[in-house]
């Protein structure tokens, strides 16, 4: 007989909101606690909504993979009013449907042809870059990321107002998101409070501007290969349909959101890590020397840079794009030896877990050496899922992993990196995971290994 759920150990809080205002002020900090002071299951009350969090990789595993018993959670739900019905929201057949027809699409050899885009764009960013600026390292990543993203969907130099309009949108939907989790999602987003307002109407502006682009591609179609062409051609091989525009407008915007957050965010803190660690920075050096004697990297060259991804995946260890998942429990189901009631929150945090003693030797310090002799294969699944896991892993995992690579390396052979003294860089746990105040940097020319070394 499977044990009720709530019945388990966990925080108390408040008669009335549960652990809503710890959650709210403090979700990374609030969870990290929770995974030491309790078991695999931790119940929460969070306001009106019962929640669990979920310690052990089998269980993280299991509800990962239970696409039946598990949807996204309402936090993500409130997304479609930006995301629509995209890869990201969607669920049951739609999503299926949609994923089938996207996967070749993200297929290796496809989206390797894109490193050129990569590392071209970077070098355009490094040509207004001068050694003595000081500057917000996380904007300069989220423009680059959002540039070469907006070309590989649309092969074109996206002007600055349609590029501006969707990195405005996507900042007010961020803002609005973190202002709606502390909320516990309780106020409508159609009530007409300022951020409600704001929301809309950088939604509107975004959709303007992505329907004129896909209009303009209907009417001068060609044989690019960028990801709108692709996507507009793939077709359902049983019955022939394909994407109608409103598809299109959401699976767009989701890869916009997706595809450039995330490696903006993942290459930030990697550049506050690689300031707060010169050892791992003269090391990559190195192996940038060695492996590419000056010149540009390209994708043919990533073989020869494990040191450099290695890097990258430290840094998404203590730092992961996306830090907290919710499943909600669409139907009475269990999870290990638990009954777990419809409509319980199931939430998964890649920040607990990246940083758990049990599964990683001094698990709050950046060792990119410890990805070596294949650690990643010997974890247990459920451990380490930057890019999520089971059937709704992210789609465009291989590009993030090569885009990331590539423009780690194409900077790191030009300048040196370092955080601005006494600069506070507050992490912000939003639908991505966030510097709030963004990461002041000093920029210097690159200095030959053996300089550091000395």
């Amino acid at each position: 007989m499977p044990q009720d759920l709530f019945d388990l150990p966990g925080p108390r809080g408040n008669s009335l909101a549960g652990s809503l205002l710890e959650m709210g002020a403090d979700p990374l900090g609030f969870l990290t606690q929770c995974s030491r002071d309790y078991g695999d299951l931790v119940p929460l009350q969070l306001g009106l909504t019962p929640a669990c969090l979920v310690n052990h990789p089998d269980l993280i595993e299991a509800v990962l993979r239970d696409r039946d018993s598990f949807i996204k959670s309402r936090g993500f739900r409130v997304l479609k009013t930006l995301l629509g019905e995209g890869l990201l929201t969607a669920e049951g057949e739609s999503w299926f449907w949609q994923r089938k027809l996207a996967q070749p699409v993200f297929h290796q050899k496809r989206i390797q042809g894109y490193g050129t885009v990569m590392v071209d764009y970077t070098q355009q960013m490094l040509e207004r870059w001068n050694a003595g600026d000081t500057l917000d390292i996380h904007r300069e990543m989220m423009q680059l990321t959002l540039r070469i993203v907006m070309k590989c969907i649309f092969d074109k130099d996206v002007d600055e107002g349609q590029a501006s309009t969707v990195a405005h949108a996507l900042d007010v939907a961020m803002d609005w998101f973190e202002n709606k989790r502390k909320q516990n999602f309780l106020v409508w987003e159609w009530f007409p409070r300022p951020e409600n307002i704001r929301y809309r109407q950088a939604i509107a502006d975004m959709d303007e501007a992505i329907y004129a682009l896909i209009r303009e591609r209907r009417e001068h179609p060609d044989q690019s290969g960028d990801l709108l062409t692709m996507l507009m051609q793939a077709q359902d091989e049983a019955t022939g349909e394909r994407m109608d525009d409103k598809l299109l407008r959401d699976e767009v915007a989701t890869l916009m959101l997706a595809g450039h957050e995330t490696t903006a965010n993942a290459l930030s803190w990697t550049w506050m890590l690689l300031s707060q660690n010169p050892q791992v920075w003269e090391r990559l050096q190195n192996e940038l020397d060695t492996a590419l004697e000056g010149r540009s990297p390209t994708i043919d060259d990533l073989p020869q840079l494990p040191y450099t991804s290695a890097i990258i995946k430290e840094s998404m260890r203590l730092y992961p794009p996306v830090s907290l998942l919710g499943r909600e429990a669409a139907e009475d189901t269990t999870v290990g030896d638990c009954q777990v009631p419809q409509g319980t929150v199931m939430l998964l945090s890649q920040w607990v877990m990246h940083r758990s003693p049990d599964y990683f030797e001094q698990a709050d310090q950046f060792l990119p050496d410890r990805w070596e002799n294949n650690l990643e294969k010997s974890l247990p699944r459920g451990v380490y899922f930057p890019f999520g896991d089971g059937p709704r892993i992210c789609i465009g995992k291989g590009f993030a992993q090569m885009e990331a690579t590539l423009l780690l390396a194409t900077i790191a052979q030009k300048f040196e990196v370092a955080v601005v003294p006494d600069f506070e860089i507050v992490p912000q746990p939003s639908i991505t995971l966030r510097p709030e105040t963004g990461i002041q940097v000093t920029l210097s020319p690159r200095r030959q290994a053996s300089a550091v070394a000395g």
